[in-house]
C-alpha cells in the first residue's frame, strides 16, 4: 500500500508533470483522481498504485537516458490503468485510455507517442525500441531485480491476481512466462539497469521457477 505521505507526493508530482505542458492544477486533479480510482480497485494485488509508484521512481533514476522524459513519466502513470488478467488487450486499452485523457492537454502527436510507449509494455521483445521505450520497459520490469523478499511478495501478488486459475495450470503458465525472460539475451535494455539488476533478476526468476516445480534451465 502507498502511505498517505507518498500518495500526497505522487499527487504533487502529477500536477507538476502536467504543468510542464501548461495544464493548470484544477485541470490535472480530475485525471489524477480517475487514475487513482483505477489503480485502487480491490482485485489489484500487484498492478496497483504501489507498482506505479515504483515504476515512476525508477523512471526518475533513468530519466537522463530518455529523449522525452516527461512523456515516459506519463506513460508510466497510464501503462496499467486498464488491467484485467482475463484479457490480453490491456496494453492496447490502456494506450487508448491515455490517448483520450491526454490529447486535450498535450496535443495529438504527444498523446500518440505516450500511447505507443504503453503498447511497448506488452513486452514483445524487440531490439529496435527507442530510448524512451527502453526506460519505460526497464522501469516496468524493475521488480524482477528487487531484493528476494520484495520479489517474493511480488510473486504472491501476481498469484492473487490470477486466483481464478487452478494451481497446476497457473504453475505451467507462470513458468512459461518466467522462462521467456530468461531466454532473452538481456532482461534490462538500458546499460544502467542491466549493470545493477540483471544478475539479481535472473536469480529471482530461477528461484521462483524452482518453487513452482519447473525445470531449471541448464
Amino acid at each position: 500500500m502507498v502511505s498517505p505521505e507518498r500518495f500526497e507526493i505522487m499527487q504533487i508530482y502529477w500536477v507538476r508533470l502536467l504543468g510542464q505542458f501548461g495544464v493548470e492544477p484544477f485541470q490535472a486533479y480530475p485525471v489524477f483522481d480517475r487514475l487513482v480510482q483505477a489503480y485502487q480497485q480491490p482485485d489489484r494485488a500487484y498492478h496497483n498504485l504501489e507498482h506505479i509508484n515504483d515504476v515512476l521512481r525508477v523512471i526518475g533514476k533513468l530519466s537522463s537516458l530518455a529523449e522525452n522524459p516527461d512523456l515516459v513519466f506519463l506513460a508510466g502513470w497510464f501503462h496499467d490503468v486498464v488491467y484485467d488478467p482475463k484479457r490480453n488487450d490491456n496494453e492496447e486499452t490502456s494506450a487508448l485510455y491515455a490517448q483520450t485523457e491526454l490529447e486535450p492537454f498535450i496535443g495529438e502527436d504527444k498523446a500518440q507517442l505516450v500511447a505507443d510507449l504503453i503498447r511497448a509494455t506488452k513486452h514483445s521483445h524487440q531490439s529496435d525500441w527507442n530510448a524512451d521505450a527502453k526506460v519505460l520497459l526497464d522501469a516496468d520490469l524493475s521488480i524482477l531485480g528487487a531484493d528476494p523478499k520484495r520479489y517474493e511478495r511480488y510473486a504472491k501478488a501476481i498469484r492473487e491476481e490470477y486466483a481464478f486459475v487452478p494451481e497446476p495450470d497457473y504453475r505451467v503458465a507462470r513458468v512459461k512466462v518466467l522462462r521467456s525472460f530468461l531466454d532473452r539475451e538481456r532482461i534490462y535494455l538500458t546499460d544502467r539497469m542491466y549493470a545493477v539488476g540483471e544478475e539479481f533478476a535472473r536469480q529471482n526468476i530461477l528461484a521462483e521457477i524452482s518453487i513452482l516445480g519447473g525445470e531449471i534451465p541448464s
